[in-house]
């Protein structure tokens, strides 16, 4: 049975569930189960970026009320209605919103609380059941369920008591065991590590429902060391309400739907995945994994487990993240001394991290080809980063059209590619170094115009601004929208 369906800021997914309705962006699901329907009706309508979020409902085998919703932040409608910004929002200014907020660093730190809706049921010991959940298979090759896609994993510092938190992949394997797959370098890695060495087994919390905002700032590029709650209030606009597990003391949202802690042992290891990853394949295999041995578990009333799926680009996992990471770039290019950026784009059939475009309005000799290495280089642009095409400021970056005509007239391969070897990657992207599987080789490609025939360059063919104008004054009526 199928059934159609502002905001949305805040921090509850049920009120942006309700402003998602309101403005005919939810789209709801009866019946599907969990072993394959529900998998296969997101990877239909990732297909396609633009399409509503997807709530699944009366889920068979489960207990009624119990909800799964997936296509969180899959259109720049639903993004920026999020963000509380205007909901014809085109992708360069949510680029540039990104970029904004990065450069201004707003933040507002967390509250604690001593009760919230997370509280209704609150399991230990023998009472856990992970099980319950409705966890779906996401794709028919998957080695497990994945309660963990659109999720906060929160982590520690155990030297500064910094708090982090990011958005890992967790998988269910019975009532009381979850576990864990980072990648080599990113900061819960490097987080758990210090536990580890310390001889130590390290806290951590899952949260597997959440509100869209929380999440998105889990899949940004904060820099190692500032509080993600923090971040996650400036963006949001509020202090966000936080209860201390008890059992680890980590910070938990308090209207959050699911939630559990525990601790990751040193060379405690389960057999985890594959899962079908945001490159499109299903890259990682089936290996040991930290396993996290859960000590607390939490759910509201009728939860509702988020799902941003990884899959054949685009996808729901990459394309909110793209045009964050492309406003990230931007800051960090302009941080970094690069004058004049355009505008910055995270083409999201690469998963948001394979391909950037950066538009620049070329000022002195060599100034794109520095464009276009700290692109490659900087935190956000570098891991597993494939392909840096500069362009000029006539070219929207956000149009591949425009970026392909770019490449094809004004690179000369002989003198505007350079390739760099020995980069950032991760083992799930499968063109990294055999033998390195965190290495990948990337290429630069110098797409602006020569910079010594700027004078003598032939005259693009286009509307002159004063044309343009004169013809959508007179004739706009006649246009269909989008032209």
């Amino acid at each position: 049975m199928v059934t159609t369906r502002k905001s949305a800021r805040g921090q509850d997914l049920r009120d942006w569930l309700a402003s998602m309705e309101a403005a005919g962006e939810l789209l709801t699901i009866k019946g599907a189960e969990r072993e394959h329907e529900i998998g296969g009706i997101v990877d239909i309508s990732m297909r396609k970026m633009g399409r509503p979020s997807v709530l699944f409902e009366d889920i068979p085998g489960y207990q009624p009320g119990f909800r799964v919703v997936a296509n969180l932040l899959t259109s720049v409608k639903r993004i920026a209605l999020t963000l509380g910004l205007p909901e014809n929002t085109s992708e360069v200014e949510l680029v540039r919103f990104w970029r904004d907020y990065m450069r201004d660093a707003p933040t507002i730190p967390p509250k604690a609380v001593n009760t919230g809706a997370l509280l209704e049921n609150t399991f230990k010991g023998d009472e856990i059941d992970l099980l319950k959940i409705p966890t779906p298979r996401w794709h028919e090759g998957d080695g497990g369920y994945y309660i963990g896609t659109g999720c906060m994993v929160i982590m520690k510092d155990p030297e500064s008591g910094w708090v982090n938190y990011g958005a890992y992949r967790i998988q269910v394997h019975d009532e009381k065991t979850a576990s864990i797959m980072i990648s080599k370098g990113k900061h819960g890695d490097i987080l758990m590590r210090k536990y580890h060495d310390k001889g130590e087994p390290c806290p951590v919390a899952v949260v597997a429902g959440v509100h869209p905002g929380l999440f998105a700032v889990a899949g940004l590029e904060i820099p190692y060391g500032k509080n993600e709650f923090d971040a996650a209030g400036g963006l949001l606009g509020e202090e966000i309400r936080i209860i201390n597990g008890p059992v680890t003391g980590l910070p938990i949202p308090a209207e959050a739907e699911i939630a559990f802690e525990g601790f990751v042992h040193k060379d405690d290891l389960i057999e985890e995945g594959p899962l079908g990853e945001w490159t499109g394949y299903y890259a990682g295999g089936r290996m040991p994994r930290p396993a996290i041995r859960v000590e607390t578990f939490w759910h509201r009333d009728n939860p509702i487990l988020t799902g941003a799926i990884p899959g054949i680009p685009p996808n729901d996992d990459t394309f909110y993240r793209g045009t964050a990471r492309a406003g990230v770039v931007w800051q960090e290019l302009e941080g970094a001394g690069v004058p004049g950026v355009q505008g910055v784009w995270s083409h999201e059939a690469g998963g948001s991290r394979m391909w950037l475009t950066v538009s620049i309005k070329q000022m002195y000799a060599g100034h794109s080809k520095q464009a276009g290495l700290i692109a490659s280089q900087c935190h956000a642009g570098a891991y597993a980063n494939r392909v840096v095409v500069v362009v000029d400021e006539d070219i929207d970056p956000a149009n591949m059209n425009d970026v392909v005509w770019s490449i094809c007239t004004r690179c000369d391969p002989r003198d505007d590619i350079q390739i760099l070897n020995g980069c950032w990657s991760t083992h799930l992207d499968p063109m990294s170094y055999q033998d390195f599987h965190n290495m990948n080789s990337r290429v630069i490609i110098d797409a602006c115009t020569p910079w010594n025939r700027k004078k003598d360059w032939p005259e693009v063919v286009r509307n002159s601004q004063g044309l343009e104008e004169q013809v959508r004054e007179k004739f706009g009526k006649f246009l269909p929208p989008g032209w």
